[in-house]
């Protein structure tokens, strides 16, 4: 297993790296066969009115999947043991839903019917976005369904993940709505067509997202 640790703000020293492995890897002991790679990522913010100052995010990738933990405390050394739980909870939950796959593998003929996104999600309001883009990100993107989106979605703790639709072959993108129940955001097309999403009891669409 190969264990990665990035700082900002802060110097990785001897005593700090002998720590992250003596945690991390003692989290990970159990699930080092669907384990390839963790990256864990310490930082210190540098302006006082962030509070807790001291970071601790930990991203696991596991056979394709993306796994992520972070916490933040006063003290870096607490925030290591934080994330270090969290991802070991976060990491049998993926191996449990991995398990509950296999053993409840549905049919090959089982039929999904889609239904269309509404057609309007902005109506007459007005996206507000920052200023300034602050940070980039690259990720891959291999093709999923809506399902292996939602697991993902799960696995990392964001409230939203895009993703390249195996199905449609768009970019669209997950998200968990503040009522409850998630929902897709699907590209118009200038056909004025919007795409196809599959609808399971997991999702519902509204245009609700905008309000968060």
């Amino acid at each position: 297993m190969k264990l990665v640790i990035h700082g900002k703000n802060i110097e990785i020293t001897d005593a700090i790296r002998e720590y992250v492995h003596q945690k991390i890897e003692k989290a990970v002991s159990h699930f080092q066969n669907i384990t390839n790679e963790v990256d864990v990522h310490l930082s210190v913010a540098r302006n006082p009115r962030i509070n807790p100052r001291q970071a601790a995010e930990v991203t696991i990738f596991a056979n394709g999947s993306v796994i992520r933990a972070e916490e933040s405390s006063e003290n870096l050394y607490a925030s290591i043991d934080l994330v270090a739980d969290k991802i070991a909870r976060q990491l049998r939950k993926y191996k449990e839903r991995r398990q509950d796959k296999k053993t409840h593998a549905l049919p090959t003929n089982t039929v999904v019917v889609p239904e269309p996104v509404a057609a309007d999600l902005i109506g007459d309001r007005t996206p507000e976005l920052p200023n300034e883009v602050v940070r980039t990100k690259y990720f891959s993107m291999p093709p999923m369904t809506v399902d292996e989106a939602l697991e993902q979605l799960q696995l990392v703790g964001h409230d939203f993940y895009m993703f390249h639709n195996s199905e449609t072959g768009e970019i669209n993108v997950i998200y968990e709505r503040n009522h409850g129940g998630y929902g897709v955001i699907q590209p118009r097309h200038s056909n004025g067509k919007n795409g196809h999403a599959v609808h399971t009891n997991h999702f519902v669409m509204e245009d609700s997202y905008l309000r968060k």
